[in-house]
Parts: C-alpha cells; sequence; structure tokens
C-alpha cells in the first residue's frame, strides 16, 4: 500500500509538472497584449484602443479578447473607442477569489463577471457604452445592461444565449465542472491533450464555415488549456442556466437599442431557441438572422456585426 501511495504520489506530481510546464509555454507564445487593472485586488485583462463612443466587447466560452482582435477590432477601432476585456479565469482576467482552487465547483455567475468588468470599466472611464457579447459572452452583456439599463447606450448580441433551454449539455461539461473532474481529469487535459484536440474544437465550433487562416495561432489555444481556465469554463458554462431563466424575468425592463446577429445553422446555441425567441419578447431588439451561417457570424460575415454595432450607435444618438 505504501509503495502504491508513493508512486501514486509520483504519478500526480509528473502531471502537475507537465500542466504547468505547458501552461508556461501557452503564456510564453501568447502574452497579455493589453493592461492590467486592479479591482479590488483582483487583476482584469483589458485592451484598449481606438476613438469615439465607447464600445465594449465581452467574449463567450473557452475564449479570451483575442477573439476579437483578429480582425473585427480593426473594422471597427477608427471610429470607436473599443475596450475588450478577458472574463474571469479566461485569458489573463483572475477568477473571484471565492472560486479558486482544484476542488471548487462554484461558478463566478453572470452578474458577478458583469459587475467585475463594470468596475474595470470604470477605472478606464468607460461611460455609456455600447456593450456586445458573443455566445456565453452575450449572457454577460445582458447582466451588464439589466444591472445598468440607464448607463448602457446600447447591446449588441451574437450569436449569444439569451434564452432557457432544455436538456444537459453533455457528460464532458459534467465531469469538467465537477470537484473529482477539475482536480483529476482537467490537469490531464492540460498535460497531455494534442494541439490538434484544439483545432478540432475549433472546427466544430466554426461550423458549417471554416475557421479564418490563422485563427487558432492567433487567439492561443493553450490558454484554454490552462488548469485554471478549463475549471473556469466548464463551471461556467455547467451553471449558467438557472442565471438565464432569472434574468429572463426582467427582460421587460429593456427599453434600449438591441442589435443581434445570429446565423441560422447555429447548432450550438440555436437561434430558434433564443435570438428568435428574444427578440419576440422585447420590443426594442432587432435581429438578423444569416442564413447558412454558424455559431461565429462576426467571423462569417463580419460587416454584419460591424453594421449592427453601427445601427445600436445610431439608434443610441451616438452617430
Amino acid at each position: 500500500m505504501i509503495i502504491f501511495l508513493l508512486l501514486l504520489a509520483v504519478l500526480i506530481g509528473a502531471v502537475q509538472w507537465r500542466a504547468a510546464a505547458r501552461e508556461k509555454a501557452a503564456e510564453a507564445s501568447h502574452p497579455p497584449t493589453g493592461q492590467m487593472i486592479d479591482v479590488d485586488g483582483i487583476t482584469v485583462h483589458a485592451q484598449v484602443m481606438g476613438e469615439g463612443p465607447d464600445l465594449v466587447l465581452i467574449h463567450g466560452a473557452s475564449g479570451n479578447l483575442r477573439e476579437f482582435t483578429f480582425d473585427l477590432t480593426d473594422r471597427l477601432k477608427d471610429r470607436y473607442r473599443i475596450i475588450a476585456f478577458d472574463r474571469p479565469g479566461l485569458g489573463y482576467t483572475d477568477r473571484l477569489p471565492d472560486k479558486l482552487g482544484a476542488w471548487n465547483t462554484d461558478a463566478e455567475t453572470p452578474q458577478e463577471q458583469a459587475a467585475l468588468l463594470q468596475k474595470a470599466a470604470d477605472k478606464l472611464g468607460v461611460s455609456n457604452p455600447i456593450v456586445l457579447g458573443h455566445s456565453y459572452g452575450g449572457a454577460v452583456a445582458l447582466a451588464w445592461t439589466l444591472s445598468r439599463t440607464q448607463e448602457t447606450a446600447a447591446l449588441v448580441l451574437i450569436g449569444a444565449v439569451s434564452e432557457p433551454w432544455t436538456g444537459s449539455l453533455g457528460a464532458l461539461y459534467d465531469v469538467t465542472s465537477s470537484a473529482i473532474g477539475g482536480a483529476l481529469v482537467i490537469p490531464l487535459a492540460t498535460a497531455f491533450l494534442p494541439h490538434s484536440y484544439v483545432d478540432r474544437s475549433i472546427d466544430v465550433i466554426f461550423d458549417p464555415q471554416t475557421a479564418p487562416e490563422g485563427y487558432g495561432d492567433h487567439i492561443g489555444g493553450g490558454l484554454t488549456l490552462r488548469r485554471i481556465s478549463t475549471r473556469a469554463n466548464a463551471q461556467q458554462v455547467n451553471s449558467l442556466l438557472p442565471h438565464v431563466v432569472d434574468m429572463k424575468k426582467q427582460y421587460g425592463t429593456l427599453n434600449l437599442p438591441i442589435e443581434m446577429v445570429h446565423g441560422d445553422t447555429d447548432v450550438i446555441v440555436p437561434a430558434h431557441i433564443h435570438a428568435q425567441v428574444f427578440v419576440d419578447e422585447v420590443p426594442s431588439a432587432r435581429l438578423e438572422l444569416l442564413e447558412g451561417v454558424g455559431h461565429m457570424p462576426h467571423h462569417a460575415n463580419p460587416q454584419a456585426t460591424v453594421d449592427a454595432i453601427d445601427r445600436a450607435a445610431a439608434r443610441a444618438g451616438l452617430r
């Protein structure tokens, strides 16, 4: 028994060492691109560029702010001051202190994430912003807007989670968001999953489109595979549903300009469950449904997203 326990300890140590080495390599190849903002002892990573009305960008699951800087920000920075954030636990933004630890199963809610990013935005002098959220980030953008309705100029939702759904998100999320999964399974994934796994995941996210050349290298898939980021992502996604249920009860208070862009072949966040329901219950929402487009409309048809932002700005009287 003693020998077995010693061998087990050596194995666990080897896995953790390899995971840490791969994390270090990922961070060396894809360092922070913006500035680090201290919010009550929590570090928030934000990249600010351009001039004009403030435009806040909030990325989706498994991502980071590089998702937007691949292409979209270059199309907007000539007429907006863009503030792109890493969400808690992803990219280079810290998790909230009470969510840390390998055995933790408690996730940052969309409301907690929005509150943290709002405090960082306040430190950057953000005023009356247009707030854009993609995918999971749409739920955070909705939480932001619901808590600061009078201080938010407009909302833009891109392939966004906005409505309750039925069914499980699958065994993978169930395992990786659990205590045992977070402590034992995720380090194995960080240590040994090949880069081809990330490439295949990107293919699934973009389907039926393909990712633009160089996209994977730009966003840094190794950042997502870090232990803290994989745990944060799994826990946040797997616990999202009840928070969307609660937010839905408040949608009647939304009277600001809302522009939505969604692909009609999106199977990750299906339009008929989310955007097409939301647009019918919120009078100020307008939806552009893109034919043949999947979960990444801002890459498949970036001009549609740019146009939606410009329409939101015009409706809000910012342009």
